[in-house]
């Protein structure tokens, strides 16, 4: 049987996570999708009409802007 190893957001990307999400909601956009995808390791953050933010493990983070 194979061992599966289960990932977490780091630290400092769960605090931007809440920063980020900080923001949004100050901007009065709703935040309709928060996830943390294990395979590529990034929170993904859906909000507003199609607003797509992606954080990454060192806390860096980036509007995704791929259609």
């Amino acid at each position: 049987m194979e061992e599966t190893t289960i990932y977490n957001p780091t630290a400092v990307q769960a605090l931007t996570c809440l920063r980020v999400c900080e923001m949004l909601s100050n901007r009065l956009l709703d935040i309709h999708l928060v996830r943390f995808d294990e395979i590529e390791r990034y929170v993904y953050i859906l909000a507003g009409d199609e607003m797509e933010i992606l954080i990454f493990p060192e806390g860096n983070w980036r509007f995704n802007d791929e259609t």
